[in-house]
């Protein structure tokens, strides 16, 4: 479910024409729904409450301050992979005890920051990893809570660049390794293993991995308490799929039904961490028509947005919806199939102004006839828009704003060609 609906041929954001904001802001114009954000965390935390989960929000999906501070006031955790996501997590009024720290390559400045915040728990990656953080948290007369990172070699079915759950990748520790692992840390100071984690990989729209995973996950956590560890947590991660192309993801209450047996059996806390299914469908990308140009039998859809703001067609062959937010009579608002034969439409590329041929937000995609000045709205670019953002070709990022019902606020000016060299030393 989304608030971005089309009302007399005119695009809105809850009760806010895009028009009008992209004549207040500008464009590329992310414009997130605060609505349909709320309404995605409520999903999670209604489908998991028989458990009474820590839902960590993925600050990696989208980092603004003003939804993360969302995120807190409705009771979510966070899940950071970086010093710097955690300052984001703090900032916007995190709390240690419901901060889980992911990623492969903690520092060891990084691990003391969330040390001296209390983190409830560090996802654990590699055994040098687990023996570096007992030696920090020592040095500090502390103990960290760790949750050993499984791959359970799962087939999660996603794109290649995110399945996190096979052999080769750099995530978690092998399955097969793991309990040596696990054995090697007993009694070494500054650190207890208290959980399992897995992340499978992203957006999985099917609940058969995680069946498999949390299988695999119960015989580890006996096997860990029977080694001695005090296994109290499981946490499952996230990648839970959205709605990209059309209807076809599933509720979280399909996951939950596929999970919280497994829990209960555990006995064990749940930890999840979604990012895209809170996020993903509660924002856009708004731009404006340049130019339409006819090229090698390709025509041509060049808009004010690039790979720059939104990397996942050319980083992922990744598919967005995309659609006039202002459509002619006739075409409809939108379409229910994007990938249909649509009248009124041909074939265009949906492409920047970057100077890059992998410069494309869309190939081939079914729009109809479009005019300069007109604004094309991306869909499902809360997750991984502007969060993969950058400013190559000294583009300045783009502004965020955020709608609530009939109100909007800009939460993240756009930049100015001063700030793209601020940070620079001139000599």
């Amino acid at each position: 479910m989304d608030h971005f609906v089309y009302r007399d041929r005119q695009l809105f954001c809850e009760e806010v024409p895009v028009r009008t904001l992209a004549e207040t802001y500008g464009t590329p114009l992310f414009i997130y729904s605060q609505a349909t954000l709320l309404h995605h965390l409520k999903q999670i935390q209604t489908a998991f409450a028989p458990a009474a989960p820590l839902i960590s929000y993925s600050v990696k999906s989208n980092g603004n301050l003003a939804l993360c501070r969302l995120m807190a006031e409705h009771g979510a955790g966070f899940d950071v992979t970086s010093g710097g996501e955690l300052y984001r997590a703090l900032k916007a009024g995190g709390t240690g005890d419901k901060i889980v720290f992911a990623g492969v390559g903690k520092t060891d400045a990084e691990i003391a920051m969330a040390l001296d915040n209390g983190v409830f728990l560090f996802n654990v990656e590699s055994e040098a990893e687990l023996h570096n953080l007992a030696r920090v948290a020592h040095s500090m007369g502390k103990t960290a809570g760790a949750a050993l990172r499984v791959n359970p070699d799962l087939p999660p079915k996603t794109h290649a660049k995110t399945d996190t759950s096979v052999k080769g990748v750099k995530f978690g520790l092998d399955i097969e390794t793991i309990l040596d692992v696990a054995r090697g840390i007993l009694g070494v100071p500054g650190v207890r293993v208290i959980g399992l984690h897995m992340h499978l990989g992203s957006p999985i729209l099917d609940t058969r991995p995680y069946e498999l995973g949390v299988q695999k996950g119960l015989n580890l956590i006996s096997a860990l308490r029977e080694q001695g560890h005090p296994i109290e947590v499981l946490n499952m991660g996230g990648g839970f799929g959205i709605n990209y192309r059309k209807q076809e993801a599933k509720p979280a209450s399909a996951f939950a039904e596929v999970i919280l047996p497994a829990v209960e059996k555990a006995k064990c806390r749940l930890v999840l961490e979604p990012g895209r299914f809170i996020v993903g469908n509660a924002g856009i990308l708004l731009s404006r028509v340049l130019y339409t140009k006819e090229s090698g039998g390709t025509s041509f859809l060049i808009q004010d947005a690039a790979m720059n703001d939104l990397l996942r067609p050319t980083l992922y062959d990744a598919f967005h919806r995309i659609w006039p937010a202002e459509p002619a009579a006739g075409l409809p608002a939108p379409p229910e199939d994007f990938e249909a034969a649509i009248a009124d439409t041909y074939p265009q590329d949906v492409v920047g102004p970057v100077c890059e041929s992998g410069d494309f937000l869309a190939k081939k995609r079914a729009l109809p006839r479009m005019r300069r000045d007109d604004l094309l709205a991306i869909f499902s670019a809360g997750a991984y828009g502007m969060s993969m953002s950058s400013n190559y070709n000294s583009r300045p990022r783009a502004a965020e704003v955020l709608v609530d019902g009939r109100t909007h606020r800009l939460v993240r000016r756009r930049e100015t060609y001063e700030d793209l060299i601020r940070p620079e030393i001139e000599v």
